[in-house]
């Protein structure tokens, strides 16, 4: 009887796997399968965005390339995004030493805080942003848009950095203040130092978001356009693989981004 529920045990534990491995690829198929269609029509030599397969041409890209609208949208992404991720990442900086370093009433809920536009839906914080900004009577324009992903890029730029100083050795500071260090000093040679990769990190993790940002910027942007907001009214109207090259091109870039984020993070702790 003990041979026979051994056996049993055995044979389901060498099925595990298998039946582990399939669940993977399916998992992995229905994540990634619509973006590697993505990426293989971008070289469709078709004039529409379909399929079948009709020959193989690096045309779209070529277009993209020398697409006015398209690299008018692109200066401007690039502009928001990066004015947001020093906005978010200065923000940021200043909300985890007041939550490292000291201890006051709500600080919990002040954490929470910081975290809400993050997890709200996109449309609620839109929302939310376009009416408190149209309560203080400001037109709609890039600085909304790059005030609005700021907003939601600070829980972004604070968690890596937050995460950081936890582990920071306060005897280094304490060090450096018992042979004479000015605040100023002590910030400079020995905390930054250990924070630095997590603000390299949170930095480049706030620029892709706000670089890929499309919900939140519909209720915020005036008369200039971002690059995804370039994309989705051209979905409405003309949609041709051009699109899609446009769409891998940001693919490779933000999945770079984060890669990098993530190198620089497994850089220093390692």
């Amino acid at each position: 009887m003990t041979n026979a529920s051994s056996s049993t045990e055995k044979r389901h534990t060498q099925q595990q796997p298998w039946l582990l491995t399939l669940w993977t690829i399916l998992v992995y198929a229905f994540l990634y399968l619509p973006i590697a269609t993505l990426i293989f029509i971008s070289f469709n030599d078709s004039a529409i965005l379909s399929l079948p397969f009709k020959g193989f041409t690096v045309n779209w890209y070529e277009m993209a390339f020398g697409d006015r609208s398209l690299r008018l949208s692109l200066w401007n992404s690039l502009q928001v995004a990066a004015m947001a991720t020093l906005l978010a990442i200065g923000f940021g900086l200043l909300a985890a030493f007041a939550i490292y370093r000291y201890q006051f009433f709500g600080k919990t809920s002040f954490r929470i805080a910081l975290n809400l536009p993050i997890l709200l839906p996109g449309v609620v914080t839109g929302v939310a942003m376009l009416a408190y900004f149209s309560s203080l009577g400001l037109e709609l324009s890039l600085w909304t848009v790059i005030l609005g992903h700021a907003v939601f890029g600070l829980p972004v730029a604070l968690g890596p950095i937050l995460t950081r100083l936890s582990q920071f050795p306060r005897g280094l500071e304490e060090a450096a203040y018992d042979l004479g260090a000015k605040p100023a000093q002590v910030f400079r040679g020995v905390i930054f130092p250990y924070i630095r990769s997590a603000i390299v990190s949170g930095a480049l993790l706030a620029f892709t978001l706000s670089f890929d940002e499309v919900v939140v910027t519909i209720f915020l942007t005036g008369r200039d356009n971002t690059l995804p907001m370039e994309i989705w009214g051209r979905l409405r109207t003309d949609i041709t693989p051009e699109i899609a090259a446009v769409a891998t091109l940001v693919l490779i870039a933000s999945t770079g981004i984060v890669l990098l984020s993530q190198w620089v993070v497994g850089r220093d702790e390692g």
